[in-house]
């Protein structure tokens, strides 16, 4: 399997501040949003990993990232020219991705809870097993800004929207996504929506036709931050800021997930903590070292 990170668009909902930086490049808390999903894909165990972005924001990424190996992982890029939708962001990395499996994580989700590593882990087992296609639901009282799943009372989805006027449950879609390699296949079969774009709901919705879509709800004690807006990205910031403080552990801290999963050894890591030493980030890798 291989993990595909959408972190190209616009960000308009940032504006100004995105006119002149990348959203996934602004920090939440104390490094890049990029970490978190990238970190996300890096618990579940997966090490060939393809960022989408602008093409004007490559070499930031490159600079940011570089290839990965400094990780014990292998990043390469791939460019949206033009923002169509998640789907057709996807849909650019069928050449990189080819008869592979797919993990994709939107650029802007943060997720937080106990067991998650696990429960991610279990999600591409079950794709790699036994194909189809695994997302994941949480609970929003605004459900009409969401891509909303509507279940029955055995867990099966009925239905899928994209921001409904009316919407039938309250559990939105998040931007974490397992699809197998006919993932690509069912993406030329989709049409631009009313707005004009690719939406990932109609790619969900093939698998839906199926009968090969499978959820996962995250209940309380889970935490979810689509931090694309203002206040969404603010209360992203404090809660990482909140939770850090409290119990003295890094979310999303990538190096410190590479040296926990054997990828990199201590003294590599105390490498990379080198030029980070005289912040609370480097000396949060160093005293990982010295455990």
């Amino acid at each position: 399997m291989k993990g595909v990170i959408l972190a190209g668009g616009s960000g308009t909902r940032l504006y100004p501040t995105t006119q002149v930086v990348n959203k996934h490049l602004l920090p939440i808390y104390n490094k890049p949003m990029i970490y978190y999903p990238l970190s996300l894909v890096m618990l579940a165990g997966i090490r060939e990993i393809l960022m989408v972005v602008n093409p004007e924001d490559l070499e930031s990424f490159k600079r940011l990232l570089q290839d990965g190996s400094h990780l014990g992982i292998s990043i390469s890029y791939a460019t949206q020219n033009k923002p169509k939708g998640l789907a057709h962001a996807l849909m650019v990395t069928e050449a990189i991705v080819q008869e592979d499996s797919v993990c994709l994580v939107l650029g802007d989700n943060l997720f937080f809870g106990h067991g998650l590593t696990e429960i991610i882990k279990k999600a591409k087992k079950d794709i790699e097993e036994n194909k189809g296609a695994y997302i994941f639901g949480y609970y929003v009282p605004d459900p009409q800004r969401f891509g909303i799943v509507e279940f029955d009372s055995q867990g099966n989805v009925i239905s899928l929207e994209e921001k409904p006027k009316n919407p039938k449950s309250n559990y939105a879609v998040v931007g974490l996504y397992f699809y197998d390699s006919t993932v690509f296949e069912k993406s030329k079969k989709i049409k631009p929506s009313h707005r004009g774009e690719y939406e990932i709901t109609s790619v969900n919705e093939e698998y839906l036709k199926e009968k090969n879509l499978r959820i996962k709800l995250f209940g309380r004690g889970f935490a979810w931050f689509d931090a694309g807006t203002h206040d969404s990205f603010l209360e992203a910031g404090e809660f990482v800021a909140t939770i850090e403080k409290k119990t003295g552990l890094m979310i999303g801290c990538i190096e410190e997930i590479a040296y926990r999963n054997g990828w990199i050894d201590r003294e590599h890591l105390l490498e990379l903590a080198k030029p980070l030493s005289k912040t609370l980030y480097g000396k949060y890798l160093i005293k990982l070292a010295d455990e």
